[in-house]
C-alpha cells in the first residue's frame, strides 16, 4: 500500500480525519527542508516544492489503500491541492497533497517559519 503524509485537517483531530478511514497511522514525520508552506484562504494547508530554499514541516505518515486514496481521500481535497510525490526527512518518498501548478490564483499566507498547521490554526484561533 502507499504511504501517505498528510499535514492538514485529515491528521489525528481534525474535521477531515474521517477520509482516512482505517488506514494504519505510521507515525509522526516531518518532510526534508525543501517546501514553503502556505495557509490558503484560510481554509487548508499547502505543500510547495522550492528544493534548497524551503523548510520542514510536520505532519503525520499513514499506510492507506489505494481505494481509499482514488475513491475517498483524492474527491476531499479542495481545487488549490494535486497528488504528488515529496521527500521526508528521512530521505524517503510518500505521496501527499501538494500546490497546484501552475500556482493558483487563491489568497496565501507564506507559514513556513511555523512548520506545522496546527501550530498555525492555534495562533489564529
Amino acid at each position: 500500500m502507499p504511504r501517505m503524509f498528510l499535514n492538514g485537517t485529515a491528521m489525528r483531530g481534525g474535521d477531515m480525519h474521517h477520509l482516512v478511514g482505517d488506514a494504519e497511522f505510521l507515525g509522526a514525520t516531518s518532510t526534508a527542508a525543501r517546501y514553503r508552506f502556505h495557509s490558503v484562504d484560510d481554509r487548508y494547508p499547502a505543500l510547495e516544492d522550492l528544493g534548497a530554499e524551503g523548510a520542514s514541516v510536520q505532519g503525520e505518515l499513514y499506510d492507506i489503500s489505494y481505494e481509499q486514496l482514488r475513491e475517498v481521500l483524492l474527491p476531499a481535497e479542495p481545487d488549490g491541492l494535486e497528488l504528488g510525490v515529496i521527500e521526508l526527512a528521512d530521505g524517503s518518498g510518500s505521496f501527499a497533497m501538494v500546490l497546484r501548478r501552475p500556482k493558483p490564483d487563491l489568497p496565501m499566507k507564506d507559514i513556513s517559519a511555523l512548520g506545522s498547521w496546527r501550530a498555525y490554526r492555534e495562533g489564529v484561533a
